[in-house]
C-alpha cells in the first residue's frame, strides 16, 4: 500500500476470488483484504461521495476502469463490470490479481 498523498490517494495491490451476489440480476465482485479495508475506512469519510461508496480505479489484467466500492460487513466489495470480466476472462471463483486506486482526483 502507497501511504496517502495530499488527496489522500492510496493504491493497493492485492489477489481475490471473485463471487457472485446473485439478485434479479447475479452481481460479481472482488473482497479486498482486511487490511485496505481498514485503510479505506480510515479516511472514507473525506472520499464518499454518499452512502458510503467510494469512487476508485481497478486494474486486471490488461484492463484499467472507474468503479465505485461498496461498503459489506466492514469492509469493501470492487464491483467487477461485465465487460471487464469478459475482456479478462474472469468468472465466479477465479483469483486475479488487482491494482485499486482510491482517493485520487
Amino acid at each position: 500500500m502507497a501511504p496517502p498523498g495530499p488527496d489522500i490517494g492510496m493504491t493497493f495491490d492485492f489477489v481475490a476470488e471473485v463471487i457472485e451476489w446473485r439478485g434479479p440480476a447475479p452481481f460479481y465482485f472482488a473482497p479486498l483484504p482486511a487490511g485496505a479495508s481498514e485503510a479505506i475506512a480510515e479516511v472514507a469519510g473525506a472520499l464518499t461521495y454518499g452512502w458510503g461508496v467510494i469512487p476508485a480505479t481497478a486494474t486486471i489484467g490488461r484492463t484499467r476502469f472507474t468503479t465505485a466500492l461498496f461498503p459489506r460487513d466492514g469492509g469493501y466489495l470492487l464491483p467487477l463490470k461485465n465487460a471487464v470480466r469478459a475482456a479478462e476472462g474472469v468468472g465466479p471463483g477465479d483469483h486475479v490479481p488487482i491494482e485499486l486506486t482510491v482517493g485520487v482526483s
